[in-house]
């Protein structure tokens, strides 16, 4: 059971970490904050958009709740929300990630 726990833990720091390196290559590259929305038109704009947003969305929801508009009830609340809901996000994605890391390095 504690073996399991370390992993979900690790993969879920891996998730966030990444999700971070994906937001701030786009913020160096563009010099605008990562957010959800379009990329580009097109079917290629939409594949792109759509996985940028799978590997950025903790950092990006993390970014939105902290530095930009915050309810003026129940703050703690939401923020706790926002964070849960990208601590989940990070687990889900770091567990695709480190298993992918995996097969790639089992098929070398």
């Amino acid at each position: 059971m504690l073996r399991e726990t370390l992993l979900l833990i690790y993969c879920t720091v891996v998730g966030y970490v990444a999700s971070g390196i994906a937001a701030s290559f786009f913020r160096l590259v563009t010099s605008r904050p990562a957010r959800f929305g379009p990329l580009a038109g097109g079917y290629l704009g939409a594949a792109s958009t759509f996985a940028f947003c799978a590997v950025s969305g903790p950092a990006i929801i993390v970014d939105m709740a902290v530095t930009r508009s915050l309810p003026r009830e129940n703050t703690l609340g939401w923020l706790a929300g926002c964070m849960l809901v990208a601590l989940l996000w990070s687990a889900c994605s770091g567990v695709v990630l480190v298993e992918l890391i995996y097969a790639i390095g089992n098929s070398v």
